[in-house]
């Protein structure tokens, strides 16, 4: 089991912000990203319809021999990580918004909070927030539309501008200095995001906590890849795969699957 791949999914490509960051740190593994991007963006559907999909998702992945997945996901991980962890007998590793290190360090008492609806109105999250919001005032923000945007390869485009030009105002009149992206997709419109916010305001995603999530599990399981053989890695999208190219640092060979 220790040189079968890692398993990694999404609602579409915003999941490879997490892909690269486990690729970054686990350099020798092998890894099988796939992204939903037909059905994107999952934060607008219903939990039961979310949990189906993310069966989908695991199913396949489990039939490609993967030996834990990483629900690279905020909506997915929020809505269908527990149902996934009592019903299939492989590990999972989650994402939520990253609100602790935001409320811990905040010096305003403000923190913003960019995500789909489905995460925002998810049980785990409200948990979450209600564990670390004391004194602290928490501005919710559902990015409508951006995901589909990013989707469509149009991260740079002045549709997205304006987008963020309304979600960002309600927050900075709040006096924010910290500004937490709650879904993957999010992290490609950092740099977008650093030119139109005050230089104190600081953004903070979950990509690096993921895999560093991903190292411990794979640490304490002995599952290591110690094969020493060049690592290989597939994706698959049921999208444009020319978008999904477009995004990747590296020359990965990306596979249309018709899913």
């Amino acid at each position: 089991m220790s040189n079968s791949p890692i398993g990694i999914f999404d609602s579409g490509i915003g999941g490879t912000s997490i892909f690269k960051e486990i690729h970054a740190l686990l350099p020798n593994e092998n890894c099988i990203y796939l992204a939903d991007s037909k059905n994107a963006p999952y934060g607008n559907r219903p939990e039961e319809e979310i949990i189906q999909l993310s069966v989908k998702n695991t199913e396949f992945l489990i039939k490609k021999g993967c030996k834990i997945i990483v629900v690279a996901c905020n909506t997915a991980t929020t809505n269908a990580i527990d149902y996934l962890r009592e019903n299939y007998d492989i590990p999972f590793i989650g994402i939520e918004p990253a609100i602790k290190p935001a409320a811990l360090n905040t010096q305003t008492k403000a923190i913003g909070i960019l995500a789909t609806k489905g995460t925002l109105s998810s049980q785990l999250f409200h948990k979450t927030t209600d564990l670390y919001s004391k004194d602290i005032k928490i501005i919710e923000q559902v990015g409508e539309g951006i995901v589909p945007l990013i989707e469509t390869g149009q991260i740079d485009s002045k549709e997205m501008q304006g987008y963020l030009d309304i979600y960002l105002e309600p927050m900075l009149k709040q006096n924010i200095d910290y500004l937490v992206l709650g879904c993957t997709h999010y992290p490609y419109l950092i740099p977008m995001l650093t030119k139109m916010l005050p230089e104190h305001v600081k953004i903070i995603d979950s990509g690096r906590a993921v895999a560093k999530q991903t190292q411990t599990v794979l640490t304490a399981l002995g599952l290591f890849n110690d094969s020493g053989n060049q690592p290989i890695i597939q994706l698959f999208s049921n999208g444009d795969i020319a978008v999904l190219n477009s995004i990747l640092d590296y020359n990965f060979e990306v596979s249309y699957l018709d899913f």
